[in-house]
């Protein structure tokens, strides 16, 4: 729409009658022809007052974008055309600001867009309402939860490819800002007999599909299902497809929407399983058996699918199968088991599947109602939005059929009492006197349906009751009896002789005339539906299963709470669920949203008139419209209506400085219109014919054009002088800018002669002058010329005799000069020859120890200490010189390299010179130790756990442990032995348990002997007297031999500050006992490898043998 054609008005632009309530004349095809108008041009709102007439466009309309929401938000309902988010957002503002709880109700027949209309309002209250974290989380919960039960609740009809074939009411609550703060969802008769059977050309509910369609395989597995839609009893196949239809992708969006509402991943599964389990139930099939006494029993055929069913419910396969095939009937006291024949099986098996999915949708329901209910405990204001079944007249018309116009029935009820009564008030509310309106009351026809003791629901119920044979038949005979009198229902059987030849009524059937027309409804199956039973043992069974939700979804199967009383009629919870809903729609202020389908072909731009003309009878539109227009037509505040309507008065226009309804009242008496025609009310003014308010709108519309008329003059005259005067000032701006061009450039002209003339006298100025200064530097400068040449001359000739005077000084100076040099050199001769040979050698020396010292410098060889090479003596004379500066750089490198040494290396070499000085060149075992590495510790006894006990009893620091052999003293056989070294002794242990053996202090040992040879022998020579010289010297032989030594003279000296003797020699002295003992090395055969062998001759000798 261009910014030109904004509509600030209903009545702007129209196309049509905007409100029907102004349609002139009022008939009924006069209503469908402005409903078609309207359709023909994309309007598919109407009002009828605050009602909205909703015709379904089958198409996207660009009508719902955030720009068309911001353009009705806060807005006056009848300010803009009519569109549902005009009366979304009174009933919004109307809850908000008058803290009045609303109600919308959505009616219309299937395909007539109900569910995208209760969308679009709670998208509306959605975007309208504040914002913020939290608010945003409950409106998406609540927007959420439509795709839910959707899944769950829709199917495809023949007239509608998403049509709910359930009722729901759902109250969103608010806090005193508007906020929402959540919701409840009540549902209403869920079509369940669709789980088991579907009309041609349906499906089943879509979730069915969406599972098979868009689960993945490895969920079509865990819940035992294959993808093809042809694999399901359940299924119908004719119309398993959908055009335009994406089931996978709503799969998606579903499993979405429960994870948005709050739905574990947990429950979903359970979900998922019971689903799967509906569905495999449809492939059960049963065969009959006789039995013995002549009785028809059934069996199942196929048990894999009963087995698979058990196995997604946790239940046992052989209390399932008996359930379907045996039925118990307690009385009392008593129990008696019958068994199912097939017909009986195949209802049994219906009847658990209709039953699990209905209480599955209502646990859905009430899941959903936990997520989305308010949290707070603060008082809360609600809207209640209705979108329910409308009125249905099939030709085969059944139970369902029968409750659903009975609810009709109830909201045209209450919709006629509230209109009326909103008309009353706002009448009471104006001052204006009520008068009494003649309407059809359908009270009569809800009193037939609902009364407790003569109505038909109260009937089927006692016939369901009712002990005995009990059919369709004897309950169509007791109503033949009861309701014969009653003047809205018929019946061929009843004792009324009106529809006796009626042929157009069947024997098996009955007609109730509704508001909204005749319906004829077929009573068979009235009595199974209004029963709703389901056998004791399948409610027994489901909840003995292991399954969670099944089990929750069957409490009365459980043993502990099982009662005898029949369960409530499916008539009897409906009548009360319809009367609460009542209940609840009464103490809400009542908006209304009439859906009207335009054809059966969900095709786009069609408008079949004989459809809509019988929506619109059995939705009552036009009783709406004539209650609507029985008092006044049109009403509207005063300053909205002197706003609208004042420039057709001149006292009026274009201002008006006194009160509105003044203002109203002298445009009325000026336009001369009959008092008859109109009231005052306290604010606003009432129209009682469409005519009068269509003839205002003529003259406002030719007055308009008038106006637009002088407005186009006085823009026109505006525009033609706002251009003169353009013109004449740019005429003057132009002949301003000319003269000023013609003076400038006379101007300009006389100025370049001036500064000519006056260039050229002072130029001829300034050259005279010129002159005048040239004749006067002249002689200036002749002046000074001459005093010039004289003053040279002058100088000259000074200069000449100051030349001469200095050339004669300078002759007398060098004379004298050299006289001088001459008497020098005679004196300095006789020194010159005494000391110049010695001079020379210096210096000639000198330069050469410099030369040797550079070129010594360049050939200096590595720093390390190993290094054997020295530059060669160039010099013989250098020779000393040369060596002690060879042995000064190994020290120097020989220190660097030391001050590199960590204090662990350092002890570690100085242990290693120890060695050296004690054994080089004495001991021939000390050339292979030189590369050996001294490392203490072999046998790291702290971290050894066997030597545990050892190292508890010693408490120093361990410098060495090693196993060494100790030589007998008594054969000369070694034994292997632990031999630790401390700081102030030495330990001998055994090696398999780390027993003590011997613990000698340091300061008893007096010398250590050991061979020249290459064996590993030594003596240890104890103290004579002391306690651990008592059996002895110790003789040791180990690999180690010169480590040990060399720790242990260096612990004696440390400790004792004096040097122990270390013997190196062949034949040594030993003591054994009270004996001395010569220890002698000989050469010989090795029988023990590398070890030397030691054997005792005497009790003197101890031959060693080594190799």
């Amino acid at each position: 729409m261009m910014k030109s054609e904004v509509k600030t008005s209903l009545l702007d632009n129209m196309i049509g009658v905007g409100d029907s309530v102004l349609l002139e004349p009022l008939t009924e095809d006069s209503f469908l022809e402005n409903l078609k108008n309207r359709f023909d041009h994309s309007e598919i709102y109407t009002y009828i007052g605050s009602v909205v007439i909703s015709v379904n466009p089958y198409r996207h309309l660009p009508v719902y974008t955030p720009e068309k929401v911001e353009e009705y938000r806060n807005r006056n309902f009848y300010e803009l055309g009519p569109h549902i988010y005009a009366l979304a957002d009174e009933a919004y503002r109307s809850l908000r600001d008058q803290d009045k709880d609303q109600c919308i109700l959505i009616t219309g027949e299937s395909g007539a867009g109900k569910t995208e209309a209760s969308k679009l309002v709670m998208s509306y209250v959605a975007a309208v309402c504040g914002k913020g974290a939290e608010v945003n989380q409950v409106k998406e919960q609540l927007l959420q939860s439509n795709p839910v039960l959707e899944a769950f609740g829709n199917a495809k009809t023949m007239r509608n490819d998403n049509s709910s074939r359930f009722g729901k009411y759902m109250d969103i609550e608010f806090d005193f800002k508007g906020d929402p703060l959540g919701g409840v969802i009540s549902n209403y008769l869920l079509e369940k007999s669709r789980v088991v059977k579907q009309p041609r050309g349906e499906r089943n509910f879509h979730v069915f599909y969406q599972l098979l369609s868009g689960g993945s395989e490895d969920l079509l597995k865990r819940l035992k299902l294959e993808r093809e839609f042809n694999q399901y009893n359940y299924l119908g196949l004719d119309s398993a497809k959908v055009n335009g239809v994406d089931d996978a992708a709503n799969f998606r969006t579903v499993k979405n929407a429960m994870q948005i509402v709050g739905f574990m991943d947990d429950e979903v599964e359970l979900v998922l399983e019971v689903v799967a389990a509906v569905l495999k139930l449809g492939n059960i099939e049963f065969k009959p058996e006789s039995r013995v006494n002549g009785l028809d029993e059934s069996r199942i055929q196929d048990k894999n699918e009963l087995k698979e069913i058990c196995e997604l419910l946790g239940q046992d396969q052989a209390v399932l199968e008996r359930a379907f095939s045996f039925r118990t009937v307690e009385a009392k006291q008593e129990k008696v088991s019958t068994t199912l024949n097939v017909a009986q099986a195949y209802y049994a098996r219906d009847a658990l599947a209709k039953n699990l999915y209905n209480r599955l949708f209502t646990w859905l329901v009430n899941r959903i109602n936990e997520s989305i209910k308010a949290q707070t405990k603060v008082r809360k204001k609600v809207m209640g939005v209705l979108d329910i079944y409308g009125f249905e007249i099939f030709e085969n018309n059944s139970f369902e059929q029968f409750i659903i116009n009975y609810c009709n029935e109830k909201l045209q009820q209450i919709f006629i009492e509230l209109t009326l009564k909103e008309e009353q008030e706002e009448y009471i509310k104006e001052g204006i006197e009520w008068t009494h309106i003649e309407y059809f009351n359908n009270a009569i026809i809800c009193e037939l349906i609902e009364n407790n003791t003569n109505g038909i629901l109260a009937m089927l119920d006692e016939e369901c009751l009712r002990p005995g044979t009990v059919t369709d038949e004897t309950f169509l005979e007791k109503l033949n009896q009861v309701c014969a009198v009653h003047e809205r229902f018929e019946s061929r059987m009843s004792k009324s002789s009106r529809f006796l030849n009626d042929t157009t009524l069947p024997h098996n059937c009955f007609r109730i005339q509704h508001y909204a027309g005749k319906v004829m409804y077929h009573v068979e199956g009235f009595v199974d539906k209004n029963n709703d039973l389901l056998y004791r043992d399948l409610s027994q069974a489901m909840w003995r299963t292991n399954h969670v939700l099944v089990k929750a979804l069957f409490p009365e199967g459980n043993p502990a709470k099982m009662s005898l009383k029949r369960p409530p009629t499916a008539g009897s919870q409906f009548k009360a669920s319809v009367a609460t809903l009542m209940k609840n729609l009464q103490t809400k202020n009542p908006n209304y949203i009439r859906c009207i389908k335009p054809n059966d072909q969900k095709t786009p731009h069609v408008f079949t008139e004989a459809l809509v003309c019988h929506q619109v009878r059995y939705l009552g539109l036009m009783e709406n419209v004539r209650v609507r227009r029985a008092g006044y037509a049109f009403k509207q505040p005063y300053e909205s209506c002197l706003e609208r309507y004042k420039m057709l008065c001149s006292q009026t226009w274009p201002h008006w400085r006194q009160g509105a309804r003044d203002g109203v009242q002298v445009l009325l008496t000026e336009l001369q219109i009959p008092p008859e025609e109109f009231s005052y009310g306290r604010s606003k003014i009432f129209i009682r014919n469409p005519r009068t308010l269509f003839e205002l709108e003529d003259l406002r519309k030719r007055r308009l054009e008038d106006l637009a008329t002088l407005i186009q003059k006085i823009y026109r005259g505006w525009k033609c002088r706002t251009h003169f005067l353009l013109m004449k000032k740019s005429q003057i701006t132009i002949s301003a800018w000319t003269k000023r061009h013609f003076q400038r450039k006379k101007y300009l002209h006389l100025k370049s002669v001036t500064l000519l003339i006056q260039s050229y006298i002072r130029g001829w100025k300034a050259r005279k002058l010129l002159r005048e200064l040239k004749h006067q530097k002249l002689c200036e400068e002749s002046a000074t010329t001459i005093a010039a040449y004289w003053r040279g001359f002058q100088a000259r000739r000074e200069l000449r005799r100051l030349k001469e005077e200095a050339r004669r000084k300078h002759a007398v100076a060098v004379i004298w000069a050299y006289w001088l040099g001459l008497k020098i050199r005679r004196e300095y001769r006789k020194f010159f020859r005494a000391n110049a040979g010695r001079k020379i050698y210096e210096f000639t020396i000198q330069r050469i120890i410099q030369k040797y010292f550079l070129e010594l410098k360049k050939k200096l060889p590595s720093m390390s200490p190993t290094e054997t090479a020295w530059p060669a003596r160039p010099y013989l004379f250098l020779d000393n010189t040369h060596t002690e500066l060879k042995r000064i750089f190994h020290l120097w490198r020989c220190k660097k390299y030391r001050d590199q040494f960590t204090a662990q290396k350092r002890a570690i070499f100085e242990e290693k010179l120890e060695a050296s000085e004690l054994f080089k060149d004495k001991k021939a075992l000390y050339a292979n130790s030189v590369c050996q590495p001294f490392q203490g510790d072999y046998l790291e006894i702290s971290k050894n756990p066997k030597y545990q006990k050892l190292t508890g009893a010693v408490e120093e620091k361990i410098l060495l442990a090693d196993v060494v052999n100790k030589i007998n003293r008594a054969n000369g056989k070694g034994a292997p032995r632990i031999f630790l070294l401390t700081q102030s002794k030495f330990i001998v242990a055994d090696q398999k348990s780390g027993q003590i053996k011997s613990n000698i202090p340091v300061m008893d040992i007096t010398s250590v002997s050991v061979s020249k040879q290459t064996d590993g022998l030594f003596a240890v020579h104890l103290k004579e007297g002391s306690t651990a010289a008592a059996k002895g010297d110790f003789l040791f032989t180990s690999d180690r031999l010169i480590e040990i030594i060399t720790k242990l003279y260096r612990t004696i000296f440390f400790k004792t500050n004096q040097k122990i003797n270390v013997e190196i020699n062949n034949e040594f002295l030993v003591q054994f006992n009270q004996d001395k003992v010569c220890v002698k090395f000989i050469q010989g055969a090795q029988k023990n490898g590398n070890l030397p062998a030691c054997k005792r001759k005497n009790n003197r000798l101890l031959e060693v043998t080594v190799p």
